[in-house]
């Protein structure tokens, strides 16, 4: 049939799972939303913060991986501290920031606003959101639907004696 265009993949027909890929390409894990949602100077300074109890901007210059003016180091940290990133008591006349949130708290909260998200924009229809979740889960890992699993039955007994109370 000439003209006629077919997808494949490698050669071959496309599966459910690739036609999957295909549609969500584009959307990015939430690992990479706080990555690629933070500049460069923005990353590093919350790699040090997540590294360091509490940090100056005095030891985040010094700490950096290239040299930066403290001026810049200094911005870039009440800019986090203004997105919320980072948090800071006043010692003497300069700040000493420290990470809001663990690395890993964020990206769970980047991921629940995703799924919160989806959910709201299809909440006369959920269930296909829900479905898509369930098959991505299955198609990484046998096992991760076992986890999701247990954690439907938790929130389940979570809410249940809540609703007790």
């Amino acid at each position: 049939m000439q003209g006629q265009h077919r997808l494949t993949v490698s050669g071959r027909p496309p599966t459910l799972s690739d036609v999957r890929r295909l549609l969500l390409w584009g959307f990015k894990s939430s690992h990479e939303l706080l990555e690629n949602g933070l500049g460069t100077l923005e990353r590093e300074v919350m790699t040090l913060a997540w590294q360091q109890r509490e940090i100056s901007v005095r030891e985040a210059c010094d700490l950096m991986s290239t040299r930066v003016a403290y001026t810049t180091v200094m911005t870039t940290m009440d800019r986090l501290y203004k997105k919320g990133f980072l948090a800071r008591r006043k010692v003497g006349r300069a700040f000493v920031y420290q990470a809001a949130a663990s690395r890993h708290e964020i990206e769970h909260a980047v991921a629940a606003e995703l799924v919160d998200s989806l959910l709201q924009r299809n909440a006369g229809e959920p269930l296909p959101v829900l479905s898509s979740l369930v098959d991505a889960v299955s198609d990484r890992d046998r096992n991760l639907l076992d986890d999701l699993e247990r954690l439907v039955r938790e929130k389940r007994k979570t809410l249940e004696r809540k609703k007790n109370r």
